[in-house]
């Protein structure tokens, strides 16, 4: 059993009231300006890449923006690392998320799915096996239908059962990669897992702690549910789930509309690390609360340059043909950090060469200061 128990008995309520209520007006503020902002869409995808990178330098990575919107469109211009795939999964969690149902992530549904474990089947044996449905064809047997002969003295007998047979392995290994077994699961190696780490017994206490929290506001939830998640250490190799999860609470509760996956580790990132981190817990709860807060913030400012921006490349749009690749273009820019010419060719459906000349026309900002692969973005 795990002998850490967090207590909601003792929180420090007269602390916490004020930043909690304004990191929720000020959430409020950011998601209704974006409910109604042209560049809504636009924001909300970029929201999405800033979010992951500044989910990896939390957990003391560096991920650079312009190499995450790359290995996205598959544009890589060098090998992917180790940390921009575990950015890439945070990207894909946070779309994934913000296309469900907005109480789907916290559901036993959708917590097992985000942690890639299968629904639990009829087929699974007690010991943890997995049945296989079709049964394997017999080696001795070509045929199998009513009336056929046994073929097994054919000349090609022993090559069509040795076949059958490796078809069989397929199939099973095949459902046992699309269903994993429990004891697979506990077949990890100690290399990498401490094998002594339960983490369906610590997730079931982190709910235990949302459980109790439901009474209380939806952001002093959040919070709540962050550090308590920090502190249970949920999981072994994925602590920026968490981070997702309060996002979530917030999206549930209706502070946030089922479009906006509120941008939670964007804010932690500007709160210095000994307070986010720090030994007393009325500490790191206002440092999460006041993370909140400077997410709206950031948001705010975004939002006004991409408007500002959005308005500018429009009066270049007046005047152009109906067939112009121009308004496709000041789409996709607006929903990329960066773009680059690949990018722009294969959205767009033209060359290179065409690609370059229109992103020159719009007077777009190029990003990498290099000669070749060169990415742009707006002002």
């Amino acid at each position: 059993m795990i002998s850490m128990r967090y207590d909601l008995t003792k929180l420090p309520l007269q602390t916490l009231i004020k930043p909690v209520s304004d990191a929720g007006i000020a959430v409020a503020r950011l998601d209704e300006r974006i409910a109604r902002s042209p560049v809504g869409e636009g924001w909300i995808e970029r929201m999405h890449f800033a979010d992951a990178c500044a989910s990896l330098w939390i957990d003391g990575e560096l991920v650079h923006l312009e190499d995450l919107v790359l290995h996205d469109a598959t544009k890589d211009i060098r090998t992917p690392t180790h940390e921009l795939t575990i950015a890439r999964d945070v990207l894909k969690t946070r779309r994934r998320i913000a296309a469900q149902r907005p109480g789907w992530a916290l559901s036993p549904e959708g917590l097992r799915s985000l942690r890639g474990q299968a629904p639990p089947a009829a087929s699974h044996g007690a010991d943890g096996t997995v049945a296989i449905d079709a049964v394997a064809p017999d080696v001795g047997t070509v045929g199998g239908g009513e009336g056929e002969e046994d073929d097994d003295t054919g000349p090609l007998a022993e090559e069509f059962a040795a076949i059958d047979a490796v078809l069989a392995r397929s199939e099973a290994a095949i459902e046992q990669a699309r269903a994993p077994s429990l004891a697979g699961a506990r077949e990890r190696d100690p290399l990498v897992y401490d094998l002594d780490w339960d983490e369906d017994e610590r997730r079931e206490e982190w709910r235990g702690v949302l459980r109790q929290a439901q009474d209380l506001p939806a952001v002093l939830q959040s919070v709540v549910a962050l550090d308590a998640w920090n502190e249970i250490s949920v999981l072994q190799h994925a602590p920026w789930l968490g981070r997702l999860f309060c996002a979530s609470i917030l999206r549930q509760a209706g502070v946030t509309t089922a479009a906006h996956l509120a941008a939670v580790n964007l804010g932690l990132k500007s709160i210095p690390v000994d307070q986010r981190r720090h030994r007393d817990r009325e500490t790191r709860l206002l440092a999460i609360a006041h993370g909140l807060m400077a997410a709206a913030e950031i948001g705010l400012k975004e939002h006004d340059r991409l408007a500002l921006a959005k308005s500018m490349m429009d009066r270049k749009l007046e005047g152009r043909r109906a067939s112009s690749k121009m308004p496709e273009l000041v789409k996709l820019v607006m929903a990329r950090p960066l773009v680059s010419a690949g990018m722009v060719a294969e959205t767009l459906n033209v060359t290179p060469q065409t690609a370059r000349r229109i992103v020159l026309e719009l007077g777009l900002r190029e990003m990498t200061g290099r000669g070749r692969f060169r990415a742009w973005g707006v002002m």
